[in-house]
Formats: structure tokens, C-alpha cells, sequence
């Protein structure tokens, strides 16, 4: 499952609680530079014949293309790995980006060079994009034992659950209150981190499914009617009940990621004890299974 890392870097002040994305990182950032050079055939296009006008603007476009596919791929192979278990992206963007980058190459060399030297120019660039981006995840990660049906259902739910703290965010952003957006990103993160949890063991998902829809949809009910009532009357006693609710939805996630997180050791020891006895039965001494 591909979440995206879709806000800022772990602040509050940051970016958005709608965002579940963090800052770009340095590759993410590269791919900029490629717009840039996508934009140079634009310019050389206007100085050329109508042939060589039409290669340079199609070698744009390829380019451009290239540079926005490569940066989802991008966006996405991160996500990946910072995933226990995730999927491979469903299409390889970062390798179509280096055949788009071959391609647009390709055409812009085709009018000064003929074709030797465009398919020369375009498969050295493409490689070179390959080696620059790397290529995509191809397989899943920490998939083997996980239901696919389950974690698409986890997904789904999540991603209602990103859409209640979109809502929020645009809430407080509507009144312009930079303090109570800051509030509700902190929550935002708190929110996330159950997410996450159960992102990497959508077996979770029955013991907080409560969380992920009600919880959240009543906070989402509940800032917006706060950012009507302050608007209109900037009403103290609103905020402070507002935030008081906003604490005991802060508190409640966080203690709900931690009882989670504790039932998943209890499992993992549960397991480790069961394979003990059966180690002892077939023979294995003691001082072995203690590490002794």
C-alpha cells in the first residue's frame, strides 16, 4: 500500500495536517532541475525552422513529462521505503520518466544530428536518469502474511481519515488563527502515528476503526463549528473548551497507539513462547533456547 508521505518536517508550523507527506527529499528536489532543462528546447524551438520548431517543442514536452513523472516516482519509491510493508507502485513512473527522458533527448538531437546521434544522445540520457533516480520498487515489502482485501479496506479508511484533518487544517486556516492551526497539526501527528500502526498491521484496524471514523469525523463536526463560532464572536470560553476536546482526542490516540503497539509485543511473545516449548519437546536444551 502506497501512502503517500503525504506536511512538514515533524513541526507543527510546518505544512498541513492534511498532507501526509514530509519535506521533499534531496532526489525529490533534483527533479526540479529538470523542468529546467526541459525549458531550454522551448527557448532553442522559436530560433529553428518550422522542423526544427516542431522536434524542439515535442522534446519539451517529453522532457516535461519525464520531469513530473519521474518526481511522483520519486515521491512514491520514499514512501516505500519508509514502509514496513508496502506494495511496489502499481506503474513504474521513474522508469517511463527515463524512457520519456530518452525519447525527449532523442528529438531535441534529431534536427542538428540526424539519427545516430539523437539515438546515441537519447540512450545515454536515459541511462543516466536511471542512474541519477534509480529505478522502482518492483516487488512488495513485508507483504507475506497481510490480507490484500484487509489493507485496502485499511487504506480506504485511512485515507477518510486524512480527508477529516484536511478539513480541519482548512477550518483553522479560515480564520487565519496560526496558533490553533499549529494545534491541530500537533493532533494531526498524534493521529498519524495510529495510522501508521495500523498501516503495518492492518489487524489493528477492528480495535480502531472508532478512531479512524467517528473520533475524527467528530472532531472535523466540531472545529468547523468552533471556526464559525470565532469568527463571529472570537468567544474565549469556546476556545478553551475547544482546545480542552482537542487534548482528550490527542490523548485518547496516543494512548490507543500505544495499547496497539503493546498487543503486538504480547503477540510477538506469545509466539516466541509457543516456539520455545516446541523446541523443548523435540530435544533442544535449555541453555540453548536462553542463549547460554
Amino acid at each position: 500500500m502506497m501512502a503517500e508521505r503525504f506536511g512538514g518536517p515533524h513541526s507543527p508550523e510546518s505544512g498541513s495536517p492534511g498532507s501526509q507527506r514530509a519535506m521533499p527529499s534531496r532526489a525529490e528536489k533534483r527533479c526540479s532541475w529538470l523542468y529546467g532543462f526541459a525549458s531550454l528546447f522551448a527557448l532553442k524551438a522559436f530560433f529553428l525552422d518550422p522542423f526544427g520548431l516542431a522536434l524542439n517543442l515535442a522534446a519539451f514536452a517529453m522532457l516535461v513529462l519525464a520531469a513530473w513523472l519521474t518526481r511522483e516516482g520519486v515521491r512514491a519509491a520514499d514512501a516505500y521505503r519508509a514502509r514496513q510493508s508496502a506494495r511496489r507502485p502499481a506503474f513504474p513512473r521513474k522508469i517511463a520518466g527515463a524512457l520519456a527522458t530518452a525519447i525527449g533527448l532523442g528529438l531535441g538531437a534529431y534536427s542538428d544530428g540526424g539519427g545516430t546521434v539523437a539515438l546515441l544522445l537519447g540512450l545515454i540520457g536515459g541511462a543516466l536518469h536511471l542512474a541519477a533516480f534509480g529505478p522502482d520498487p518492483l516487488r512488495d515489502k513485508g507483504m507475506e502474511n497481510i490480507d490484500p482485501r484487509q489493507q485496502d479496506r485499511v487504506a480506504r479508511i485511512i485515507a477518510e481519515g486524512e480527508a477529516y484533518l484536511a478539513e480541519m487544517d482548512g477550518a483553522a486556516r479560515s480564520i487565519g488563527d496560526r496558533r490553533l492551526t499549529a494545534r491541530i497539526a500537533r493532533f494531526a501527528l498524534t493521529a498519524r502515528d495510529l495510522f501508521h500502526t495500523i498501516e503495518e498491521d492492518p489487524r489493528d484496524l477492528t480495535a480502531a476503526r472508532r478512531y479512524l471514523g467517528v473520533y475524527l469525523m467528530g472532531a472535523r463536526d466540531a472545529t468547523v463549528k468552533f471556526a464559525q463560532i470565532w469568527a463571529k464572536t472570537r468567544d474565549g470560553d469556546a476556545r478553551a473548551d475547544y482546545e480542552a476536546l482537542l487534548d482528550d482526542l490527542e490523548n485518547n490516540f496516543a494512548e490507543r497507539t500505544k495499547v496497539l503497539l503493546r498487543d503486538n509485543r504480547v503477540d510477538l511473545d506469545i509466539e516466541i513462547g509457543v516456539l520455545r516449548d516446541r523446541l523443548k519437546r523435540d530435544g533442544l536444551p535449555a541453555a540453548v533456547l536462553d542463549g547460554n
